[in-house]
């Protein structure tokens, strides 16, 4: 009998041995920084932000440590009947629910983020009528983008991006929005590496952060003005994703 418990604890040991080995991939999860955009597609300073700062996160890597959440609908305005009133006219408001469509059937950021990217660099160019060739740039099949949009679930999409932005406390003022950890930035949306860096609780000082840092010390950066969707001169640079996601995938 004590051979037979002997065993058995020796079991239990190896068992227990084994799931303590195991990747502990909850909490990897746990340590990542939340950081939430809201935005409208045609909106100069978003497409800014996108474009030259958000891009970041992809350059430094510090992606691998940020929970990114996009929701594409910022001003608009609901009215009777559910419709869907957008600041800077219909094309928006297809734009908008065209880059939900893409979150909806590329749930994964390396693949939908791409697609965003794409489409707010020709924003950015004052070329947003050509946002179908971001298909072609990127190898993708415009075919679902288009049942998600005709099937009138990509107003379903709207509606529920309408209720997260009016659910939020405090109340998003203008856009871009971008909330870390559940904190809105306000006018310092610009500097949000630097709230990701101070906000980011794993068991090691990120390289990224470290290189960001130091490159802010060393430039002198401060923040930008208050924002009012004003237009924005940097050329974008949409080479510079590809082979920065490439790298990372």
């Amino acid at each position: 009998m004590a051979s037979k418990y002997s065993s058995l604890l020796a079991h239990l040991l190896l068992f227990v041995c084994s799931v303590l080995l195991l990747p502990n991939s909850s909490s990897s999860e746990s340590t990542k920084v939340s950081v939430d955009l809201y935005y409208e597609t045609l909106c100069p300073d978003c497409s800014d932000f996108i474009v030259k700062h958000l891009i970041k996160l992809f350059d430094t890597g510090l992606i691998s440590a940020v929970d990114l959440n996009l929701v594409p609908y910022g001003n608009a305005r609901l009215g009777t009947n559910d419709t869907i009133t957008c600041q800077h006219g219909p094309s928006e408001c297809l734009l908008n629910t065209v880059e939900a469509c893409a979150i909806e059937t590329w749930p994964a950021l390396n693949d939908h983020f791409p697609f965003i990217y794409c489409v707010e660099s020709l924003v950015y160019e004052h070329k947003y009528p050509q946002w179908e060739s971001c298909y072609e740039k990127l190898g993708l099949n415009s075919t679902l983008i288009a049942e998600c949009y005709n099937s009138g679930h990509g107003k379903e999409l709207e509606l529920k991006y309408a209720a997260e932005t009016n659910a939020l406390q405090p109340p998003h003022q203008y856009v871009p929005w971008v909330v870390v950890d559940g904190q809105p930035l306000y006018e310092d949306y610009e500097n949000f590496l630097s709230y990701v860096c101070n906000a980011y609780n794993g068991t090691a000082m990120l390289k990224g952060c470290n290189e960001y840092l130091n490159t802010i010390q060393m430039a002198g950066e401060k923040p930008n003005d208050p924002v009012a969707c004003k237009e924005g001169k940097m050329p974008a640079l949409f080479g510079r994703i590809r082979s920065t996601l490439t790298s990372w995938m």
